[in-house]
């Protein structure tokens, strides 16, 4: 079969995939396809970027158009073992759900978990989850599983690494034993095979290249530096491009560190590890998805499943521990059959360490000396990009919107000790913003406490304030100010010992 035509699929996401421009199936999507359309359990096996998402988001919406929703009782189930890659899933299934008039959402930890519970009362379709806060809102009653009818594991050796299995089998054992179940993973080991045995029924086994092999169309280099000065500036330089690049630290404070000390080099680049809030996460990703900041520097919690179109270059700024991540960290250049490159700087202890790698990842790469500019570097970085300033750098990488401070009369503010609580931190077109600690784990503390000490220290005492707050607009990127009267705010004590309202209001 050479289209998506040829497959029995709905017209509306025949039409779909034809108006983004996508006409003729991977390896994957061809193999599986005629058998998950007619609802048999399937184990599919892929490199990364081999188009598992698309291979079961069409049997998924194929599947489940026409039935009727109920309210917190979903019909279809994808797990998935990062909130990275729930929003990517989502941002494959969401739109073909819509043209069969389907609903979708996404739940996560690491933000308030108001709007979950509010889409699953209003009733969706297909639910896409990491494990962790699915079974919270089980836990709470929140939804129920019961009418599941088809249920994806995505990446599932990843949960497995991540030590997610033991929930996984708790939530698999919750849905009902005669739906539809697709585990779809680049590698099979680690417990995975237990899933397998466990939940799928008669599963038909379709396998597109190696579970580990590397992509032909990439090529690998190992760049060797003579010491950490060196390295700097090699670093630096492959970041200087004006294609997109990925640069890979082992830390989240490394990641910190190296994105803000290119900024400050002139060279734009924003972070993205376990330690940001997921608002931060999601304005950073976008920044480097849209082109807005051509250098995205992460840890290993990007080497899954983010899909970001023409990244021309991956650089391993710290060679990974083992050769899985390696491949995986790899595998966001060279995705749907284009072409990238690969770098790896290495210092003289890790030589060692980079044989075993390249050897078990099963790439021929040699080990070649270079010294700040090098030739072999400048054809690496290919085309060099406008140096800015550190001002227009920094002014160029996304920050979290600012809150309305309130007046320095007023008098009014947080303090450090209160406990005050809000309803709703982390809602979309909403920034998570002071008054209180948010009823999730998401919103970031250190914003939303400033303002609010400072107007208490100003002022002197306690009062209530303006009760002005900033509203961030997901659609604008801008924040605003919102002069209505505060309600709610968080309670605290000032400096003086009276308690103090907030006049900026959590939202």
């Amino acid at each position: 079969m050479t289209s998506f035509a040829s497959f029995d699929l709905p017209a509306p996401v025949v039409q779909h995939l034809t108006d983004t421009g996508i006409t003729a199936p991977f390896p994957i999507q061809s193999a599986t396809l005629p058998d998950t359309l007619k609802g048999r359990d399937v184990l599919g096996r892929g490199r990364t970027g081999s188009g598992k998402t698309l291979a079961f988001a069409l049997p998924l919406v194929t599947r489940l158009a026409g039935r009727r929703r109920v309210s917190k009782r979903p019909s279809g189930l994808v797990l998935v073992p990062t909130r990275e890659l729930a929003n990517q899933v989502n941002a494959v299934v969401e739109p073909l759900a819509t043209s069969l008039g389907l609903v979708t959402t996404t739940i996560f930890g690491g933000v308030n978990q108001t709007r979950q519970v509010n889409a699953l009362r209003t009733g969706v379709d297909i639910v896409i989850a990491c494990p962790g806060r699915l079974e919270d809102l089980l836990g709470q009653g929140v939804l129920s599983l019961e009418d599941v009818q088809i249920t994806i594991l995505d990446e599932a050796d990843h949960m497995a690494d991540l030590g997610f299995l033991p929930g996984v089998k708790r939530i698999m054992d919750r849905t009902p034993r005669t739906g539809q179940r697709m585990l779809f993973s680049a590698t099979l080991d680690n417990g995975v095979d237990v899933l397998v045995k466990r939940y799928l029924t008669d599963p038909l086994h379709h396998s597109v290249d190696s579970a580990e092999s590397p992509v032909a169309a990439m090529t690998h280099h190992v760049l060797a530096v003579s010491g950490a000065d060196d390295k700097k500036d090699v670093v630096q330089a492959l970041a200087s491009g004006t294609g997109k690049r990925v640069l890979f630290t082992r830390t989240k404070h490394q990641a910190k560190r190296l994105a803000k000390q290119l900024t400050a080099a002139g060279v734009p680049a924003v972070d993205l590890h376990g330690n940001l809030t997921q608002p931060a996460r999601e304005r950073n990703l976008a920044a480097f998805s849209t082109g807005t900041v051509r250098v995205l520097v992460a840890t290993d919690i990007a080497a899954r499943g983010i899909h970001v179109d023409d990244v021309e270059l991956v650089v391993h700024v710290d060679p990974p521990a083992e050769h899985k991540a390696y491949l995986h960290r790899s595998g966001r250049t060279a995705r749907a059959g284009s072409g990238g490159d690969v770098v790896t700087i290495m210092l003289p202890e890790q030589a060692g360490d980079m044989r075993t790698l390249t050897r078990q990842a099963k790439i021929s790469a040699k080990p070649v000396s270079v010294r700040p500019g090098d030739r072999v570097i400048s054809e690496l970085v290919g085309e060099l990009a406008p140096l800015v300033s550190p001002a227009e750098a920094a002014a160029t990488v996304p920050s979290a919107p600012q809150q309305q401070r309130a007046g320095a009369g007023g008098g009014s503010g947080r303090r450090r000790g209160g406990r005050g609580r809000s309803g709703s931190a982390a809602t979309t077109d909403r920034a998570p913003q002071g008054g209180g600690r948010s009823g999730g784990s998401g919103a970031p503390r250190g914003g939303s406490r400033g303002g609010a000490k400072t107007g208490a220290r100003t002022g002197g005492g306690a009062g209530r304030g303006a009760g002005s707050r900033s509203v961030y607009s997901s659609t604008t990127g801008q924040a605003s100010v919102d002069s209505r009267p505060a309600q709610g705010g968080g309670q605290g004590r000032s400096r003086g010992g009276r308690r103090a309202t907030s006049g900026v209001r959590s939202v």
